[in-house]
């Protein structure tokens, strides 16, 4: 019933297809790589594998992997924070309207901002003060600029957010951000943000 009422809303939607559906952990590996979709809901709790195992085989196996948002009851779940370590691009509730989902898929899709920034910040803040922050290797290899950059993006704001807040072109930051990637060893923005808490490069407030 919930994938049937998740296919209705985004089918509804010009620019956005379900191309298929699964039921357990294991089918979803099996039918995302087959047919390789942009962005796929991955829930948390699923028969055979999770869906944080799930994620994993899905990043781990694939060259050009999807954008996954696990789908989730209650945000501050452990297994939220599990699912955005292994790779997940963000979260969405289970109760969200039908409005919000169609934004989380594009903004994943487009991904050049946090989904519910917010709610990543403190849950990578939370999980940051539980573990030893040790030096991060990568933040000497940041410039200024990027080490600034880094700092704006673990606050939520958008690459046009950015560009405006330090008065450069779009172009620019969305360099600044490859770099960023690049040097912290991130798949995502997301992943960088948990990268700068939990080594204690960002200060959780």
């Amino acid at each position: 019933m919930v994938r049937t009422a998740l296919r209705v809303i985004l089918d509804a939607e010009p620019g956005l297809e379900v191309v298929g559906e699964a039921a357990t952990g294991a089918e979803a590996v099996s039918v995302v790589r087959e047919l390789r979709p942009d962005v796929v809901l991955m829930d948390v709790r699923m028969p055979e594998i999770d869906g944080i195992r799930a994620t994993e085989q899905i990043l781990a196996t694939l060259a050009d992997p999807p954008r996954i948002v696990v789908v989730t009851t209650f945000e501050n779940d452990s297994y939220v924070y599990d699912a955005l370590r292994a790779g997940a691009a963000g979260f969405l509730l289970k109760r969200a309207r039908a409005e919000e989902l169609v934004h989380a898929v594009r903004l994943v899709a487009r991904s050049d901002s946090l989904l519910f920034p917010a709610a990543v910040r403190s849950l990578a803040a939370e999980y940051a003060r539980q573990r030893a922050a040790a030096p991060p290797p990568w933040a000497q290899r940041l410039t200024d600029r990027e080490a600034e950059v880094l700092r704006l993006m673990a606050t939520g704001l958008t690459n046009a957010e950015i560009a405006g807040r330090m008065g450069v072109g779009p172009a620019t930051t969305k360099t600044h951000v490859a770099s960023v990637l690049a040097k912290t060893g991130t798949r995502d923005r997301t992943q960088a943000v948990i990268a700068a808490y939990e080594s204690g490069f960002v200060s959780p407030r």
